[in-house]
């Protein structure tokens, strides 16, 4: 799109008009969340990289006195890959806006998009998340965006497959409960008892992460339950909060939406928890957010044109490390 006296005549209004910034979205919190492993790329080595995982039995065998030690079993898992896509944005302005109006520097506050590339990185990685239960989703260019792991299944799952055992696993909670003190405890049961190695071996992992929406019923419920203390005049108030301090809690404000980042009220309640880590869910950056400094377009048309550009891909090749409930009580 051209900036143009006939697109935004306010420009060049005689009126004076008072012009409001452009809203500011959120800092990019799904990528410094933790809950993905960031890789910078560098340039000249591919547009893929391919995800894996290999697992040691968790125990030492005895050894007779004597005789050899056992040999340590080992297996791989399962693989992924990660590919990389661009993202991009253009605009442009005319010979006469860019001599004709009124406000410069509100000229150049609209040419500040660099915020929209790392808007997308941020909308890509939550739908991660939103689409958590799907194998795949239809994204806001119309691509299909696959969202399997290396077993093939949804990112959440109630049966995991593993590759050196028929034994399955769960990390979706059953009944998919609205976040509480009962259902976090529930989450955690269910992460202890489904953390498992290839072999089947109950592994000891910490979920160090609290992930909600933006909803604010939720946060809510989840600041009072991670940081309530009790008043020293109250009765009672030595008694100590136990969840205080396990959690790190992240707001990601882009899940509860749809495939073109509208408002989708039906994920509002979408919560889980990660592991910083022992996560097997990756965003891969080739090309960092940056913008291209305006330039003349060697058309005869005088126009000038600005862009911003970014590469990255996304995957996760298990469901090891993270967990996951709609919280709309749906079994």
């Amino acid at each position: 799109m051209e900036l143009n006296k006939l697109s935004l005549s306010d420009f060049t209004s005689l009126l004076t008009i008072m012009w409001l910034d452009n809203l500011e979205s959120v800092p990019p919190v799904a990528r410094q969340s933790g809950i993905w492993r960031v890789l910078s790329i560098a340039q000249n080595t591919g547009d893929s990289r391919r995800m894996s995982e290999i697992d040691l039995e968790e125990y030492a065998k005895k050894k007779p006195e004597g005789s050899q030690a056992e040999r340590a079993r080992f297996q791989q898992g399962y693989t992924k890959d990660l590919q990389s896509y661009r993202v991009a944005e253009d605009i442009g302005v005319t010979y006469e806006e860019r001599t004709q109006n009124k406000y410069p520097q509100v000229l150049a506050r609209i040419e500040n998009i660099a915020k929209l590339p790392v808007n997308r990185m941020e909308l890509d990685l939550q739908h991660r998340i939103t689409f958590a239960t799907a194998t795949s989703y239809v994204d806001m260019d119309g691509e299909t965006i696959d969202t399997t792991g290396g077993d093939s299944l949804a990112w959440a799952s109630t049966a995991h497959t593993l590759r050196g055992t028929s034994a399955t696993y769960r990390n979706r909670l059953a009944n998919n409960p609205a976040v509480s003190k009962g259902a976090i405890e529930a989450i955690r049961r269910m992460v202890k008892e489904n953390t498992l190695n290839q072999f089947g071996e109950k592994m000891t992992v910490n979920h160090d992460i609290l992930w909600t929406t933006d909803d604010e019923v939720d946060i809510n419920v989840v600041q009072e339950l991670l940081f309530s203390t009790g008043n020293v005049d109250y009765t009672n108030a030595n008694i100590k909060n136990p969840m205080q301090g396990k959690y790190r809690h992240v707001i990601l404000p882009r899940v509860a939406t749809d495939a073109a980042g509208a408002v989708d009220t039906s994920k509002r309640h979408y919560w889980g928890t990660a592991s910083s880590m022992a996560t097997t869910a990756y965003l891969g950056v080739w090309e960092e957010p940056h913008s291209i400094p305006f330039y003349e377009l060697q058309d005869g048309s005088e126009n000038y044109q600005a862009g911003v550009r970014a590469g990255y891909g996304i995957c996760h090749v298990t469901g090891r490390g993270f967990s996951f409930s709609s919280g709309d009580g749906v079994a």
